[in-house]
């Protein structure tokens, strides 16, 4: 994570702060496909698996991503 991260800036744009190079290799625990930037509903940075079938979202906190099936939500809508 980049210290010159503005605390001002919109969640995804924290999320974003995360080194490319990072986001190329973390991947889903669960599903093992790529994570990307996103939000909660609540405004707070998450990162959402790329997987079709099992959509999954992990919350950063502290900018730190917590990749943990236990703290895992599914982003599924149906």
């Amino acid at each position: 994570m980049s210290d010159d991260v503005n605390e001002d800036a919109p969640a995804v744009d924290r999320v974003v702060a995360v080194e490319p190079w990072v986001m190329e290799i973390v991947r889903c625990p669960v599903t093992h496909a790529p994570l990307v930037g996103g939000v909660n509903s609540d405004g707070e940075p998450e990162l959402h698996s790329t997987d079709s079938l099992n959509p999954l979202a992990y919350p950063v906190r502290d900018g730190i991503p917590v990749l943990l099936e236990s703290e895992a939500r599914s982003l599924r809508t149906s």
